[in-house]
């Protein structure tokens, strides 16, 4: 990746059909935001980037960062090109629902 450009998010169509298919959850709407602004101005190039934003985030294998999202109610998945410079979401739901997946499968 080349040096100061900001990351670009892939996969929103997943966060947005979260938030349609479940209004009743309209309190992850607002921490998504904030989660996206942030990460639109990021410039990770090492998982040691995103641990130093997202200090509660976990690193797994194959570029896979998982963040915890609404304190904790809510758990997202993303695949991180640090090369290029791109954050892909692929997997968005309640804690509780994460529980249930293998985020390495996501």
């Amino acid at each position: 990746m080349l040096y100061g450009l900001s990351m670009r998010l892939v996969g929103r169509v997943v966060l947005n059909t979260f938030l349609r298919d479940h209004p009743e959850r309209a309190n992850a709407k607002v921490s998504l935001e904030t989660w996206h602004r942030v990460v639109k101005a990021a410039r990770w190039q090492t998982p040691a980037d995103v641990k130093s934003t997202y200090r509660h985030a976990s690193v797994l294998k194959g570029g896979r960062v998982v963040f915890n999202i609404a304190g904790n109610s809510y758990r997202m998945v993303a695949m991180i090109d640090y090369q290029r410079g791109i954050v892909r979401v692929r997997w968005f739901g309640t804690h509780t629902e994460y529980n249930k997946n293998k985020a390495e499968a996501v």
